[in-house]
């Protein structure tokens, strides 16, 4: 005998469309996307989703930090709500899934809640936070942060990118600056669903990844300073050179990295050579480090050695040396129940699953902190992410999206 709605479905058909229709906005140059924070693209992308919304008959409510709420109500008026979102900022050269899934995947539960006439005890918000990626303005899961009270709200507004524009400034530029005092929602439940951003579900033919942990991590920014000159006619042994310093610096973070292992991982993401001329020694360096592991004492561990090793190879060469931390958090346990209830849902409706610890970061990572949180993960082609060939399928993005309204209707209670 089935459980009652063991059958219903998500519209597959419906998402994707959606994904492709959003993937309009912002192109890519290679078929990706690039819908930055807090740009006009990523306003054109936020109206496209508030017009889907207004039909769906949500209710939008928009915090400071400019991450959007949109509540369809239950019936039950003291219930907290079920949030289930991500994000629909993307990086640079992002691909069309990472954290677009998890957005529309919540429209598309509402959406398939209003066809089948289903109304839930708690209400649920589709949710869009904002400055999920953190490549214009750092850290990542800025907005979520400060919803967990992990950051000021004055610290995330005086956020700068490359060009020195703040994020209060672009907030109120784009016009999507909220009235609502971040972190004063309270909720029931978070789900969030993502593209997994690496090869284990694809690798294990798995159609569901049940998230069990996050990884932590460590964004640490080094700012070396050398003494600029004209790398033709300064003797090597008078030369005091940030880039040196920085190359070694490089290859000590793979060694670090290696020497923890397994579960650990460290690499570099992002640097800057000032006068960035092919003649001149650089007079500054700027790189950032990232170090993760879903270990705590490895995670500190790496992050200690690399910041004494550091600054060892600078003294030796003469070079100065300043390190920010930009970006951290400890490594997350979801919560059991949730985990559970994804798991169940997974079986229930046949799709093949796993347990996976979540590699990258996420909004859930600080809902977690506020509320019982947990998330689902579709396997992507090759496990490539953060890159505008990143790919999936409409099978699996269908699959992860049917497990998720199953789970949040379960945590959400169908009132017969």
């Amino acid at each position: 005998m089935t459980s009652p709605g063991e059958n219903f479905r998500i519209n597959g058909d419906r998402l994707w469309e959606s994904l492709m229709e959003m993937a309009k906005i912002g192109p890519g140059i290679a078929g990706g996307n690039n819908r930055q924070t807090l740009t006009d693209e990523d306003k054109a992308g936020r109206e496209l989703f508030q017009g889907w919304c207004d039909q769906a008959g949500l209710t939008m409510g928009v915090d400071k930090m400019g991450t959007m709420f949109m509540t369809r109500p239950g019936t039950d008026p003291d219930a907290l709500p079920v949030y289930v979102g991500s994000h629909l900022d993307t990086q640079p050269t992002g691909g069309k899934y990472d954290g677009v899934l998890g957005v529309l995947a919540a429209l598309e539960v509402v959406r398939s809640l209003n066809d089948l006439n289903i109304k839930t005890r708690h209400p649920i918000v589709v949710t869009n936070w904002a400055n999920e990626e953190g490549a214009r303005f750092a850290p990542a899961m800025l907005a979520s942060g400060v919803f967990a009270g992990m950051h000021s709200l004055d610290y995330a507004y005086g956020r700068k990118d490359q060009e020195g524009l703040t994020y209060g400034d672009e907030l109120k530029r784009i016009g999507w600056l909220g009235a609502e005092e971040v972190g004063a929602r309270k909720m029931h439940a978070y789900f969030e669903y993502h593209i997994e951003q690496g090869p284990i579900l694809e690798a294990e033919n798995k159609q569901i990844g049940v998230v069990t942990h996050g990884q932590g991590l460590w964004w640490l920014e080094f700012t070396l300073t050398g003494k600029e000159a004209h790398t033709g006619s300064t003797p090597m042994q008078m030369r005091v050179n940030a880039g040196l310093a920085m190359a070694r610096i490089l290859e000590m973070v793979q060694a670090v990295a290696m020497d923890h292992q397994p579960g650990a991982v460290g690499g570099v993401g992002q640097m800057r050579f000032a006068p960035n001329s092919r003649n001149v020694l650089p007079g500054s360096v700027v790189f950032t480090v990232d170090i993760r592991s879903p270990e705590l004492a490895k995670l500190t561990s790496m992050r200690t050695q690399i910041d004494e090793r550091a600054q060892a190879i600078c003294a030796e060469l003469g070079v100065g040396y300043d390190m920010e931390a930009v970006g951290h958090f400890d490594p997350v346990a979801f919560d059991p129940t949730l985990v559970a209830r994804v798991r169940g849902a997974a079986e229930k409706l046949g799709y093949s699953h796993m347990d996976i610890i979540s590699g990258a970061g996420h909004d859930a990572c600080w809902a977690n902190r506020v509320a019982p949180s947990t998330m689902i993960m579709c396997p992507c082609v090759d496990g490539l992410s953060h890159n505008e060939a990143e790919d999936i399928s409409k099978e699996w993005a269908t699959a992860g999206a049917d497990v998720l309204f199953h789970a949040v209707v379960e945590t959400a209670g169908i009132v017969e």
